[in-house]
């Protein structure tokens, strides 16, 4: 990344993210208080995830990916203790350890606020693809080709091209312009057993993540990017797209 496009995309996450907190501060009580009483246990939610890549090794022939790691914030939308007889998992369409409140914070990506203090410590940036649990980037890394090439030499967002386009867990809006593709990059053999497939929906977020990396090749192309995506967000979230 040149260090124009740095040290800008740094420059606006510190003011957005500095203005953003004090915003947002005095409703993070008022969300607090209602995931407590929905659902009794801790408010915030604290996560390892995968951030930028660091190089790849190959062990015993087998290829191993390595990626900063740093712990995300949120507000917690799932039960308490909702992976202790699954372990990482996704979260699915109607997933029922999302309590009522999480849902509702889900769509309206309320429960992220809490990420723009990561953005202000630098361990995230406002825009960029969105960040995985480690574990489970590592096996989409190895059956989705280039998908660990999301997070070269990137922080990953809060916001970002694939998060505006997207719903919450990846999957395709039906009105949008890449769903008249949908046939050719989403189960294009048809198979019953693949419909569906989260491998499908993180396909597509290859797609907008790879587009956004190109975008920061250019100091202009990256500003004018960047700032599409932030302005764009807020709609997003007053529009409450679903899962």
């Amino acid at each position: 990344m040149h260090w124009g496009v740095r040290l800008t995309k740094r420059s606006i996450d510190l003011l957005g993210g500095s203005i953003g907190l004090a915003l947002t501060v005095p409703m993070m009580p008022i969300i607090a208080a209602v995931v407590y009483i929905d659902s009794p246990g801790p408010v915030f939610f604290s996560q390892k995830r995968a951030g930028k890549l660091l190089g790849t090794t190959t062990k015993d022939g087998v290829r191993e990916f390595h990626f900063e790691e740093f712990y995300i914030h949120k507000f917690r939308t799932m039960k308490v203790d909702a992976e202790k007889h699954t372990g990482a998992v996704f979260a699915e369409k109607d997933d029922p350890r999302i309590t009522k409140v999480g849902a509702f914070l889900r769509k309206s990506r309320l429960d992220e606020l809490p990420q723009l203090w990561d953005v202000v410590r630098g361990a995230m940036s406002l825009v960029g693809p969105r960040p995985e649990r480690p574990e489970l980037l590592s096996n989409l890394a190895h059956a989705i080709p280039l998908f660990e090439e999301r997070m070269r030499d990137v922080k990953p967002g809060v916001t970002g091209l694939a998060q505006i386009s997207l719903r919450y867990t990846g999957a395709l809006p039906e009105d949008s312009e890449i769903a008249q593709l949908a046939a050719t990059l989403q189960n294009p053999f048809e198979l019953d057993e693949a419909d569906g497939a989260v491998a499908d929906d993180m396909r597509l977020k290859m797609l907008y993540d790879l587009a956004y990396l190109a975008s920061l090749e250019t100091f202009w192309s990256f500003l004018g990017m960047e700032l599409k995506i932030i302005f764009k967000t807020p709609f997003v979230m007053l529009g409450r797209q679903g899962q």
